[in-house]
């Protein structure tokens, strides 16, 4: 099994294990090398991040520059900026589909 440091600060992950299968992240912080913390900023805010494992969640070729400038500012980012980043990567993979023939 590779183990998955591949993963980054600011990251869009899609969860693949749990209740909230099949929904969108943000990487909010890593606890060591096989756990991160999310959040999306609408059902799991910033304050209550969830600890989940690397190996339930699929990290998607998205990075929010807009989270990761405000964790390096102020340590902390605001839900609406996890809202708006979980949006954008939704609204660029619907794209996606639509020409997928979705």
């Amino acid at each position: 099994m590779k183990e998955q440091t591949d993963t980054h600060i600011g990251q869009i992950v899609r969860i693949l294990r749990g209740k909230d299968t099949g929904q969108v992240a943000v990487i909010l912080s890593k606890a060591d090398n096989k756990f991160v913390y999310i959040a999306d900023g609408d059902k799991r805010k910033f304050d209550q991040a969830k600890k989940k494992n690397l190996l339930h969640l699929e990290p998607q070729p998205f990075i929010s520059s807009e989270v990761v400038d405000s964790l390096i500012e102020s340590g902390r980012v605001t839900n609406g900026k996890l809202r708006h980043a979980v949006m954008k990567f939704n609204e660029s993979t619907a794209i996606h589909a639509e020409e997928k023939g979705d």
